[in-house]
């Protein structure tokens, strides 16, 4: 059984307050987008309860610290799992604020539940996902989502962007979300993210923001370069994604947008 895990982009980023437990609340929009991994598990015949093969982008560091073995482990601890192959061919760029390693984890438990019946519910699968990743919860319906808490309190709204033309550039930078946060200064906004995605994406530049920009920009100042470029070629609205290093354009129209040393992925329907 195969599924395509997507990646998100964050429309906006507030941090409102630092909490009791070191994180901070937050105020974001989850935005799914097009840009997909693939994940693959078939019945194995080895000994092992599953061998996991990675291809595509490498994902460095212990498999055993992989988002998508950690999902499987936490439906083993309730659930009698067959030995099984993982595939997983990874697309999305890591360190670009992408939710990419969230979205394998959740496809993951959706995964596992389809395939072997384990009848958990939605609200199940949420719950399990939000113990392996602020963002993860999101990707279980995967639908768009005013986010607040931690990034895990979700609520849906109805938001249709597919009539632009969408631009996501990812330089040749990783950006730590520790060190995104370290010079952050904790304030409630004056307009919400709910009101804010009311009004026309031609306003947003205006009213819409993300608290990571000024510390990342400072570290990263490519990272800015690329959104000046992207409202130069006359985005109506462009940003970086979470903590970075992504940056992300909404057009009117197809536009030719290339940068070096880049990934680059364009898309007229998200």
């Amino acid at each position: 059984m195969i599924c395509f895990p997507n990646a998100k982009i964050n429309l906006g980023l507030n941090i409102i307050s630092k909490r009791p437990d070191g994180y901070h609340n937050l105020e974001t929009v989850f935005y799914p987008i097009g840009l997909k991994d693939a994940l693959e598990i078939v019945p194995s015949d080895d000994e092992e309860n599953y061998r996991f093969i990675q291809t595509g982008i490498e994902v460095r560091g212990n498999t055993d610290d992989n988002l998508v073995i950690k999902a499987l482990r936490l439906i083993s601890e309730e659930k009698e799992i067959p030995n099984i192959d993982i595939h997983l061919l990874k697309k999305i760029p890591f360190g670009a604020g992408l939710g990419g390693g969230s979205s394998d984890a959740a496809f993951m438990l959706k995964l596992l539940d389809y395939t072997f019946s384990l009848n958990y519910t939605t609200t199940q699968l949420e719950q399990k996902a939000a113990k392996i990743g602020a963002d993860c919860a999101f990707f279980i319906r995967n639908k768009p989502a005013i986010a607040t808490g931690i990034g895990n309190i979700l609520e849906e709204i109805e938001l249709d962007l597919d009539n632009y033309f969408f631009v996501l550039v990812k330089p040749d930078v990783t950006v730590s979300t520790k060190d995104a946060y370290a010079t952050i200064s904790p304030a409630a906004p004056k307009i919400s993210l709910k009101e804010i995605i009311k009004k026309p994406v031609s306003e947003w530049k205006e009213l819409m923001k993300n608290d990571f920009e000024p510390s990342v920009f400072k570290k990263y100042p490519e990272i800015c370069t690329i959104k000046e470029q992207l409202y130069a070629k006359g985005a109506l609205y462009a940003s970086m994604s979470g903590s970075g290093s992504s940056v992300f354009g909404f057009f009117e129209k197809e536009t030719d947008v290339r940068f070096d040393n880049c990934f680059v992925w364009k898309n007229k329907k998200l």
